[in-house]
This record gives C-alpha cells, structure tokens and sequence, in this order.
C-alpha cells in the first residue's frame, strides 16, 4: 500500500474517493467547508436532512458527477469541543469499513483544522485506524466476505488555505503504517483457533517476527523450564499434550544504558479451565486467552522497526490448560522459579501462575522495569466491564507515567487498588501463596498474587479481559479481537525512550511514503 501528501488544489486530486469530517455542530471549516461549496452545499443538505448527525462514526455518501472524486464520504467526528487526536483512527477506519466493502482501493482524507496542533498524531491515526479497518474476520471460510483492499491513502496536506506540516504528516504516517500493521497482526494471532495455534505455532510466529525486523529470538522448551525451577508454568501445561514455551524477544536500542524494560504477556492458547473447568457456553472464546502474548509479540515487532533510544524485553509463557489425566488438581501445590510454592486452589486461575515464572524470568534476564498483560479475570470484566482495562502497580510514578500515554492511544486503562488487603488475601496456610481467593476482588487479588514474582522492580499490571476482543462491531473495526495493548505498550516504549509521538517529530523515511507535487 503507498501513502502519500497531497499538497496540490482540489481540482488536481485524482482517488476514488474522498473522506471529509464532520463534526456534530453542524459547522464547516477547512477541507469539509471548501468542498461543500464546490458541492453546492450538497453536505449541508446531509446535515438538514440527517442522513449524517456528526456523531463519531457516522457515514453518509455523495456522487460527485463533474470532478475527479467521483465518491464523496462524510464521517462524524462527534463533539469538536471532545476533539482529541484518537478519534481519527475511528474516522479513518469507519471510512475504510464502508467505501473499501464497495470496492474502493483509493482514499484521500481530509483532517480537521483542530488537527493542527497534533498534526503527526493525526497522520499516525489516521494510517493506523485505516489499516485496522481492513481486517475482517472471515478467513476459515470457503466463501469470504468481500475483502477490503486499499492500494493508496492520501493525507491532504492543505485545508482552506491552511496547510499541514508535510514532514510531520510524513513523519506519523510512517508511524501508523507500523502500528497498524502491529495491531492487526496481534489481531489476527489472536484470532487463528486453538488447533491451529498452539504454544509451539504460536513460538513459531514470535521467531518469524524476530527474524522479519531484527529482534533476538529464544524460546525455552520444558526441558530448560524444569532445569530453571519454573513448576508453576510447567504445571499449569501438564494437563495438555501440547508442551509449553517461553518466547523471549529482545530489542537493543541503547547499548550505553542497563536498563531494561519488560513487557509479559500471557500465552494461554486455549483455556478450558483445566479440572476446574468452565462452562460450555462461550468455551470457545478461549482461544483469546493469549491476547496479551499476542500482543507483546506484535509490539516488539512495531518497536524493533520504530527504533526507540531504549531496551525492551518481550516475555511469552504460552501453554493449553487442559484436564488432562496428568493435569494439576485443587490442593496441589506447585513451586515457581523464585522459590515461593503456591497450592492451586482453583486451576482456572492458571494464568496468574504461568505469569509467575515469566516475571521472574524477566528480573533473572535484567529487566528493571515490567509491565504484564493478560486477559486474566473475569472479576475485571464485571468491575470495569468491556470499557476499560484496569491497571495495578506497586509504584504510582511509573503508573502515572503509563497512564495518560496509553489512554491516548484510544486504548482506556483505569488505575485500580492493590491495597495490603488483597496481598494478605493470596496468603496460604499450607504454601507461601495460594492463586485463587474467590470471588470477590478477584482482579485485585489477583494482581497481589503477581506482585510476588515482580521483586523490586517497577512493575504494572494490566488485566485486558474485558478489552482484548468485543462481541460487537465498533467504529471502524470487526467484531473479535482488538489488539489491546499494541498501541499503549508501543507508545509508552516509545514515551520512555523520549521519542513519544509529537506533532513535528522527526521524519522517518520509508518506499511506500512520497509527495505529491
């Protein structure tokens, strides 16, 4: 696909379609102001006739008989006083959804005037939002649906006279290129069923990723797990006849610092719950149960190719959690590799346990930041629901430095207690820890219980149950999986090595980037 600026008049413009905003004021300016005029006020008969309210999301098309642009879409950009940069990746994608199923496979957008003061923000969601938008869910079909293909997107550069900085559209356009392209191959690990991505599939993934972009690859089979102590992983994998692995990505980016940090992301191919296994309705979405390995797979990858002045471990404990007749049982007790033995009160819990060997792992490999992410509790869904993914910490300035970078993604986490209640809670009376307490705070217990495997080291949890992947369509992206949390790891990688995305950061050159003259 190319990207490219364009800076020339509107009569020069030659795509199959164009895509203007629309906000719910009703008020034109910039691009959308100057094509209505051209349009003899055809977008405002839109607006009085409410075939488009500028709600965020909403679509209403135009035929542009006489010009080059022969299709015209306005999308709703919601409240302009709510404006925030983000709310183009919805724009774009809505945009792509509807014109790329009827066919079209060049789009120019138009950015608001209120993009201005964030203009490579703008170009990097817009690129990303439109790349997400393609990606459908069809592919084990013998028939799929219509596939979305685009072969060009234009950024105009100029609005009424006010014109973009061209090297910061450039510049975030490459970026959104990259992280879109991150997001959909999480997406996509995350939605190949369990038969066909098992932890070695999914280690086989990680290792062709590694080799694509320029990461150091290893991958720990049981052999090394029980050489290294790791009987909470490994118990966890006994139920099944798939064996587990670790994948360890590494990515280099400063060698004159010694610090490292580590993203974790739970690998559970597919959960049935193990002995305490779960109910039969919606079992099946369990094969999205590795969302968070699937997801610091695809950051290491955004990462390796955004090259941020940093160090940054990407950790997979991938296993099935299966009944098998070797499976774990209640009241077994395990021992991770930090010493600490934990008895399973519950083996649906089993997440948490295979976590605790891979933080471990991650301080033995030098990591002295981490961040773990993990579709990991039910209890998260019923707090938070599918708005928001919570975050723990056992450090409010790293948290606080997390928190608004990733929430600017689009991406919503919601700082969530870890009070010495709930570390008292994971105590056992017959092992160090026990990994379920019931009920009630269940997320929170839960995260106490990884707090133990973290050492001193900052460390955020994210539990992305409720988030991971939707039951319904949302603006401008399928039904299934999302790719939380792609976009906050990628940028708060990139906010750490202080290279976070700005409105005129630096340009990155890349083939597929040109300008029009």
């Amino acid at each position: 696909m190319q990207i490219r600026i364009h800076r020339d008049a509107q009569d020069a413009l030659a795509v199959s379609a164009l895509v203007l905003p629309v906000f719910a004021d009703a008020n034109f300016d910039g691009a959308t102001q100057r094509w209505d005029a051209l349009l003899d006020g055809a977008l405002r008969e839109l607006i009085a006739s409410e075939e488009i309210t500028g709600k965020i999301g909403d679509v209403a098309l135009l035929h542009h008989k006489d010009g080059k642009v022969r299709r015209i879409l306005a999308v709703g950009l919601g409240e302009r006083t709510a404006f925030a940069p983000m709310e183009l990746a919805k724009y774009a994608g809505s945009a792509v959804r509807y014109l790329g199923k009827r066919g079209v496979k060049q789009i120019a957008f138009a950015l608001p005037l209120e993009a201005h003061r964030h203009t490579r923000d703008a170009a990097s969601f817009i690129i990303e939002g439109a790349l997400v938008g393609t990606m459908d869910t069809t592919t084990y079909r013998s028939e799929q649906e219509k596939p979305i293909v685009l072969e060009e997107i234009v950024l105009l550069s100029s609005a009424n006279g006010d014109r973009f900085d061209e090297r910061a559209l450039q510049s975030g356009a490459e970026r959104g290129r990259v992280l879109g392209e991150a997001v959909n191959f999480a997406r996509t690990l995350a939605l190949t069923p369990a038969n066909d991505m098992t932890p070695t599939l999914l280690a086989k993934q990680a290792e062709e990723a590694a080799k694509r972009y320029g990461l150091a690859y290893d991958v720990l089979d049981e052999e090394r797990m029980a050489q290294l102590g790791m009987g909470a992983l490994l118990g966890v994998s006994r139920g099944s006849d798939e064996p587990a692995r670790l994948i360890v990505l590494r990515y280099d980016g400063d060698a004159s610092s010694s610090e490292r940090i580590a993203f974790v992301g739970k690998g559970i191919t597919f959960d049935s719950g193990g002995i305490s296994i779960k109910p039969a309705e919606n079992m099946h979405e369990m094969k999205y149960d590795m969302s968070g390995g699937a997801g610091v797979i695809a950051a290491l990858s955004a990462v390796a190719q955004l090259k941020p002045k940093l160090n940054v471990l990407g950790l997979v404990p991938s296993s099935e959690n299966l009944p098998g007749s070797r499976a774990v049982k209640p009241g077994d007790i395990v021992r991770a590799m930090n010493g600490k033995t934990i008895e399973v009160i519950n083996t649906d819990a089993e997440g948490r346990l295979i976590l605790a060997d891979a933080l471990c792992y991650a301080r033995e490999l030098g990591a002295t930041r981490i961040v773990d992410c993990a579709t990991l509790t039910g209890a998260c869904v019923v707090a938070l629901g599918h708005a928001a993914s919570a975050a723990f910490s056992n450090d409010d300035t790293f948290l606080q430095r997390f928190l608004p970078t990733a929430n600017a993604t689009g991406e919503r986490y919601w700082h969530m207690p870890l009070y010495d209640d709930y570390k008292k809670a994971v105590k056992s009376e017959i092992a160090d820890l026990r990994n379920s307490t019931g009920r009630p705070g269940g997320s929170c217990t839960a995260a106490a219980f990884l707090s133990n495997f973290v050492g001193e080291a900052p460390w955020i949890h994210l539990d992305i149950a409720g988030t991971a992947y939707m039951d319904d369509p949302g603006p401008g992206m399928v039904k299934g999986p999302t790719g939380t949390p792609v976009r906050a790891l990628v940028t708060f990688a990139e906010h750490l090595a202080g290279a976070a995305v700005h409105p005129n950061g630096p340009v990155t050159e890349h083939d597929a980037l040109a300008t029009a003259s």
